[in-house]
């Protein structure tokens, strides 16, 4: 596997997991809402029972992340990271996990990633690319997966992206709740996570939460010493009712170049409570430190192919190897091929490698 593949896979996801399609708050725009606890709201999105509904998206990310040039070995990497960097536009489509489509609009082509039942198409109009993947029932060991399996971890909105935040929240995060909002024309209550760790680079997390349904309308994320978002995802339209069943067929256009793919499904992932989102990447065994906002990811050394010219124009020379810093994430790739990853300083990561 290429490094920027790995980048896109690994590193891009952590950072808006760890944490502009740029969104309309609008504080005391919405109507008065009965006061709730912050345990209340909290509830209210995560027993959230919302399944099928459509709607637009817009989202913009101020990371930080390095110019690449769009030709030669960074040219990959550079289109990989596009889809977290500036301000795009989508449509969504969803009639439970196995029925999922997302529409990229781009300014001059469309990428579409579908998901119906077993079959999970991505598309690109740019170049009509498609790559098609027909998903396992069962794992190896005969245990049969979940219904969201498959799910490419890209695809994200803002119910599936809240729910990966707010399921974690823990002693760690003072949870408060903040003014009364509207996002696409729904009252919602903001629910806000401020990290109690001096050592994140996450300086709070504000979710709109629908105060009829309790689903998460949208995700703020602030990096510290930054007046702007960093992050930001939500719904600008929103229907909540099931599109239509025709929306999540795919037939790749005449002349498109296709190619299938095989979803290896190890065993021990699943067994071990994984839902196995769709994801490529090396089978390491990455070991953890610390906790919640300041933890830190190691990889083993061997779980990232060396690419010299792509890390120096990823990368800047620092004590011990390089590093790659945005405003949510820093990744340290060492001299002796172990990488470090984590919502986190600099000096943190290379301590942590220092006492391996």
């Amino acid at each position: 596997m290429n490094r920027s593949r790995w980048i896109a896979t690994a590193v891009v996801p952590a950072a808006i997991a760890a944490g502009a399609l740029t969104w309309s708050l609008q504080p005391g725009a919405a109507a008065d809402l009965p006061a709730k606890t912050p345990e209340e709201v909290l509830a209210m999105a995560l027993d959230s029972d919302v399944r099928a509904y459509s709607g637009a998206l817009e989202q913009s990310s101020q990371l930080g992340l390095p110019e690449l040039p769009d030709t030669g070995p960074a040219a990959g990497l550079a289109s990989a990271l596009d889809l977290v960097t500036g301000t795009h536009t989508a449509r969504v489509f969803v009639d439970g996990p196995a029925n999922v489509r997302l529409q990229v609009l781009d300014r001059l082509a469309e990428r579409d990633v579908v998901r119906r039942n077993r079959d999970v198409w991505l598309y690109n109009s740019r170049d009509n690319t498609a790559a098609h993947v027909t998903l396992p029932v069962r794992s190896p060991s005969g245990n049969r997966l979940p219904e969201d399996f498959g799910t490419p971890d890209g695809m994200q909105t803002p119910d599936q992206l809240a729910h990966r935040l707010l399921a974690a929240v823990e002693p760690s995060t003072q949870v408060t709740v903040g003014e009364d909002a509207e996002v696409a024309g729904r009252t919602a209550y903001e629910l806000v996570l401020d990290p109690l760790s001096t050592d994140t680079l996450v300086d709070s997390v504000s979710v709109a939460v629908d105060s009829q349904t309790g689903l998460p309308l949208s995700i703020k994320v602030q990096a510290r010493g930054q007046q702007q978002p960093a992050f930001s995802l939500a719904f600008t339209e929103l229907r909540l009712q099931a599109p239509a069943q025709e929306l999540f067929e795919f037939t790749p256009p005449p002349g498109a170049k296709v190619q299938e793919h095989t979803l290896q499904v190890p065993s021990t992932r699943h067994e071990q409570g994984d839902t196995g989102h769709l994801r490529h990447g090396p089978d390491s065994k990455p070991t953890v430190s610390g906790e919640a906002w300041d933890a830190v990811v190691e990889l083993p050394a061997g779980s990232v192919p060396a690419d010299s010219q792509l890390l120096d124009q990823l990368t800047y020379p620092v004590s011990g190897g390089r590093a790659l810093s945005t405003a949510l994430l820093t990744v340290l790739f060492t001299d002796d091929g172990r990488v470090f990853a984590g919502s986190v300083p600099l000096g943190r990561l290379q301590a942590a490698a220092g006492e391996r």
